[in-house]
């Protein structure tokens, strides 16, 4: 193990950032972008959608390949194929374009899980939790974040902007990953065929796997509940907010994100299993407070820091455990979990906007507590199981 500095941590937290902000930053201009580029307003699900379903099909076909080639080399490749995802975007003609060029961007924005198992592997035993939750940390950054600059930008210069200097920046960390990290120190990988047929098996088969992924899938459902349809209520009567005033709300998300940092080194001590436990207690309870728009938006902002705190701790935890356990095959075991991810937040996004619609703010609310209560069901119910091979070595670990 060739262990990560502080130098190597914050670069590859910036890369998650910004890649991760190329399927997210579409969300808080979707209305104006779809007005620039002639598209009616039924069709707009189509950009929203294609960096989620770009991002899918990359966990699924291109994550596989962390376990198979250089890491160092596939992390340039990927940020540079990203820059040009969201340059095509930035640059479309029409609709048509601006989708492939966002479903390109997301395809390949899947370079954020190979930077997390590229970190889980060359840490050290007792400094892996750390690091994890360093470098994720910047996930979460760049989905609070980007709603800020989106916002900002797209009231300012334009929607295009916003993809211009994603483009600008993934161009930028391609060049400073190739420099900055070390080659990558494994000596022997296993076919590609193979890979992606262990990463299908292991989420089929391995209890630990399946345990943690279900928890993800609901997490991720109660934040994208959130996330997806927070502009809905700010945006109507009484408030009216604009995309600028929507989008500050990242910050709260971002503070209660933040405020997890510590997650990892509880990871590193064993408590990631009881961590995961009162975080999602913590999530449940958040959206008592989201509930309440009227007639101040203070207790929002407090269950927003709430709920991002809860899904940063869980998060982390869960890839703590994952990758400990399977640490020859990082790459594999984090596209799949992370699979698990994705389907949640596109049923949080979908609900969401539907019980809205339907309801009303409080329908949705409801969806968002009733999956994190799902989630700390599966938690309860989650039993050791799984195998653990840290370095090809047979052990226990803990669900």
């Amino acid at each position: 193990m060739t262990g990560v500095t502080s130098a190597q941590r914050i670069v590859l937290a910036v890369v998650c950032a910004v890649a991760v902000s190329t399927v997210y930053a579409i969300q808080p201009v979707l209305e104006a972008a779809g007005a620039d580029l002639g598209m009616a307003p039924a069709s707009l699900g189509q950009l929203a959608a294609a960096g989620q379903l770009g991002y899918f099909a990359g966990l699924i076909l291109l994550v596989p390949l962390g376990d198979v080639v250089d890491r160092r080399r596939l992390l340039t490749r990927l940020l540079a194929l990203v820059a040009a995802g969201a340059g095509t975007t930035a640059l479309a003609p029409n609709g048509a374009v601006a989708t492939a060029g966002l479903a390109t961007a997301g395809f390949f924005a899947v370079v954020v899980q190979v930077a997390v198992a590229h970190v889980a592997s060359v840490s050290a035993p007792g400094e892996r939790g750390r690091n994890i939750g360093a470098v994720t940390s910047g996930v979460v950054v760049g989905i609070l974040g980007v709603r800020v600059l989106a916002g900002a930008l797209g009231d300012t210069v334009g929607w295009r902007a916003v993809y211009l200097v994603l483009a600008l920046l993934c161009a930028v960390l391609a060049a400073a990953v190739h420099a900055g990290l070390h080659p990558d120190p494994r000596t022997s990988r296993e076919p590609y065929a193979r890979a992606v047929g262990t990463m299908a098996r292991l989420a089929v088969t391995d209890r630990l796997l399946l345990g943690r992924g279900l928890i993800a899938f609901f997490l991720f459902a109660s934040f994208g509940t959130l996330w997806s349809g927070l502009a809905l209520p700010l945006g109507a009567e009484p408030w009216s907010f604009g995309t600028t005033e929507i989008g500050l709300f990242g910050l709260a998300g971002l503070a209660g994100a933040l405020g997890a940092s510590r997650a990892g080194r509880w990871a590193d001590g064993g408590r990631a299993q009881p961590i995961s436990g009162w975080s999602l207690v913590l999530l449940v309870a958040s959206w008592a407070l989201i509930a309440r728009t009227e007639p101040t938006l203070w207790p929002l902002v407090a269950g927003i820091v709430l709920l991002d705190f809860a899904v940063q701790a869980v998060h982390v935890g869960n890839q703590h455990l994952l990758t400990s356990a399977h640490a020859d095959r990082a790459s594999g075991v984090i596209g799949a979990y992370m699979a698990f991810y994705s389907l949640g937040s596109a049923l949080g996004a979908v609900t969401s906007a539907w019980a809205y619609t339907t309801w009303g703010w409080w329908a949705s609310c409801l969806f968002g507590a009733s999956y994190a209560l799902a989630g700390l069901l599966a938690w309860a119910h989650a039993r050791p199981g799984a195998t653990a091979r840290p370095g090809g070595a047979a052990r226990r670990a803990r669900g």
